[in-house]
């Protein structure tokens, strides 16, 4: 059988997810890898076939998605002409992590497509919803990157056809060893604003993962790193804590390493906020954002010896074999 593993690559988690899930697929048959969207910090292991720009979202600096940036960045003549063209009939499956090309290419030429994706996962009414209603995030959510069937992943089994996060092998295998910095990941805030802000939380030290840094730079007690995978995971799994915006793969992580965790969701991200929600139910302090009102807050969480863990088990060989036997029953 011949499959197409779509990404997408807004953000790094779907990336990080598919590290795992690639062997997993390679299990059932041929595979080749598309990833579209331009604001990932990861590098897959494996080759990847097809690239796209995709229908990107660009994140801004006052924790949310800058979107004028992402209007002005995408063309929809672009992405119809992508979707027409791109050679979808060449596969027997699409198995579909939210991209939305390899989805609508499938679609309009009938080729089965699986979404399995954490986004999936939010399409059950079972799953904690957020408290204010947003009909564009909720019609992004059905129909940016539709699929015949779906297979979810979410913090917990809330339905039947909803697994539990994938843990990348390198997390699983970490050797945690507790150090003396919090961990910070808010791709949505601007680094030298976060800088002036954790300076006024006495004693504690930052590691602060920003898109918009260049460089690393240091003040005071807090450090400043552009993205990197390696140097992430290693502050991730030595850190005290973690501070960071409301996704999936590295509140995910930071639950299964046993780490404190906070979380902020992002601005006109409404997945996130579902996640908020789901977070909430398991005790995981939120905040609405990060400005000088949230600092008694977070300074509580920073003295609070309260931690969450969760041992994930390793499900990504069954939630793949069940996302491939849906694609086989639709041929």
């Amino acid at each position: 059988m011949k499959i197409l593993y779509a990404i997408q690559g807004t953000g790094n988690g779907h990336l990080a997810r598919a590290e795992d899930v690639v062997p997993a697929l390679r299990k059932h048959g041929q595979v080749d890898l598309f990833v579209s969207g331009v604001q990932a910090d990861i590098a897959l292991p494996f080759p990847v076939k097809y690239r796209s720009k995709g229908l990107s979202f660009y994140f801004g600096k006052k924790g949310g998605v800058d979107i004028m940036k992402t209007f002005m960045q995408n063309s929809s003549k672009d992405v119809l002409r992508e979707i027409r063209n791109f050679p979808v009939e060449a596969y027997d499956l699409v198995i579909n992590d939210f991209e939305p090309i390899s989805a609508w290419a499938a679609r309009k030429k009938k080729i089965p497509c699986i979404s399995l994706s954490h986004q999936a996962a939010l399409l059950s009414k079972k799953v904690p919803k957020p408290k204010h209603y947003d009909p564009v995030g909720e019609w992004i959510l059905h129909h940016y990157a539709p699929g015949d069937d779906a297979v979810g992943f979410h913090f917990a089994r809330f339905d039947k056809n909803i697994f539990t996060p994938v843990i990348r092998k390198r997390i699983r295998e970490a050797l945690v060893k507790p150090a003396d910095h919090y961990t910070v990941y808010l791709p949505a805030y601007d680094d030298r604003k976060l800088v002036l802000l954790l300076l006024k939380i006495p004693l504690i030290k930052w590691h602060v993962f920003s898109k918009h840094a260049r460089k690393p730079y240091h003040i005071g007690r807090v450090s400043v790193y552009p993205v990197n995978n390696e140097e992430f995971v290693a502050s991730m799994v030595s850190a005290k804590g973690i501070l960071c915006g409301a996704g999936f793969e590295t509140p995910a992580e930071a639950l299964y390493l046993g780490k404190k965790l906070m979380v902020v969701p992002m601005k006109s991200q409404y997945e996130q906020h579902y996640n908020a929600e789901a977070l909430r139910t398991l005790g995981v302090p939120v905040l609405k954002n990060i400005k000088k009102k949230r600092l008694p807050a977070i300074q509580e969480w920073v003295e609070s010896n309260e931690v969450h863990e969760f041992r994930f088990d390793n499900i990504t060989d069954e939630a793949v074999e069940q996302a491939v036997r849906k694609g086989e029953k639709a041929f």
